[in-house]
């Protein structure tokens, strides 16, 4: 099962545990400075390292930017294996994806390589151990930019050393509703921990959904980095769980209504957009977790949150769709999944 369809530990607050590795071949220049052939050469050796490797090369599929529809490439971002910059770059690159779709090995992105393995929800040493070793058969294949002193050279000075990014997604009503948000993010900021939306740097927060991850690369090992990242959350979320207990006990029944309500509204709506359904999957999904909603399964959530989004939405319906119809279909497959569930 593809990892954003699963249910894993700590799933009422935690979304997915993710983490990237950003690796350069030694004798390339960086992707913004190399020429077409070069970027060429360099999809070719990272293809020959994945899938010249007997124990892995039949779990992996490899797409080419240029090979894809745009519908394909945003469908992509909506699964959260390539970034939205990737999706739009005129350069020459492609994505190595695995067939549970839990690793996406983005080449010619920033760096070379960004590869990253996602699990849902806290999974985060999982994702490591996975993402370890895909990275251990890419490098004793190719030879990585690497010093003695800085670590693992990257396009970007902040992911010098380990290159690496811990980054968790969390889902944070509570924190929203009572106005605690702000405080976290100052909170966060100054321990060394960036807070970002939905897709990651650049992105909004979208259905009160937020990303947690180390901003320091350098001068940590990577069990520290994740150490500390999972210190930090794991705090979080006893908050977030707090909040949640103390605003039901406050007010159970304004609590009651406005997760019932927005339940109603996606149960009966005929047209809907994207933002408005994602504002009201969370107070519903809030209202399962608290255990208030017994009769709608999280995973039912999950397939929901993937095809209400534009791209994957399109795909569904096997054809592209003006924004008009997008809200219209994302509407009806909210409530067929709600009543069928």
């Amino acid at each position: 099962m593809s990892w954003y369809l699963d249910i894993g530990p700590e799933s009422d607050v935690v979304v997915s545990s993710r983490i990237r590795l950003a690796r350069n071949f030694k004798n390339y220049p960086f992707p913004s400075k190399m020429t077409r052939e070069q970027s060429a050469q360099i999809i070719t050796e990272a293809k020959e390292a994945i899938f010249g490797n007997n124990d892995i090369k039949n779990d992996f599929l490899y797409l080419g930017m240029d090979d894809i529809t745009q519908i394909d490439k945003q469908a992509l971002v909506e699964k959260h294996l390539i970034s939205p910059e990737f999706a739009i770059s005129k350069k020459e690159c492609g994505v190595i994806v695995s067939r549970d779709e839990k690793v996406g090995i983005m080449i010619n992105e920033e760096d070379h390589i960004r590869l990253q393995c996602l699990y849902p929800g806290m999974q985060i040493q999982a994702a490591w151990e996975y993402c370890d070793r895909v990275d251990s058969i890419l490098e004793s294949a190719i030879e990585v930019a690497f010093d003695m002193s800085y670590g693992y050279l990257t396009c970007c000075p902040t992911n010098l050393g380990t290159g690496m990014r811990a980054s968790i997604l969390l889902h944070l009503p509570a924190f929203s509703m009572t106005g605690y948000i702000k405080n976290l993010l100052t909170a966060c900021e100054k321990l060394g921990i960036s807070v970002r939306g939905f897709y990651g740097e650049h992105s909004q927060a979208e259905g009160n959904m937020f990303q947690i991850s180390n901003q320091i690369t350098l001068g940590n090992n990577e069990i520290d980095i994740i150490n500390n990242v999972v210190n930090i959350v794991a705090q979080i979320i006893e908050k977030e769980r707090q909040l949640r207990n103390e605003l039901y006990k406050q007010n159970s029944y304004k609590f009651e209504d406005r997760v019932f309500r927005s339940l109603g509204i996606l149960m009966n709506s005929r047209i809907i957009t994207s933002e408005e359904s994602l504002n009201l999957l969370s107070d519903v999904k809030l209202g399962v977790d608290i255990g208030i909603i017994k009769e709608v399964d999280r995973k039912v959530l999950n397939e929901i949150l993937l095809y209400i989004q534009p791209a994957n939405l399109q795909k569904l319906s096997g054809k592209p769709l003006s924004p008009e119809i997008r809200d219209i279909k994302r509407a009806e497959i909210i409530r067929e999944k709600l009543i069928n569930k």
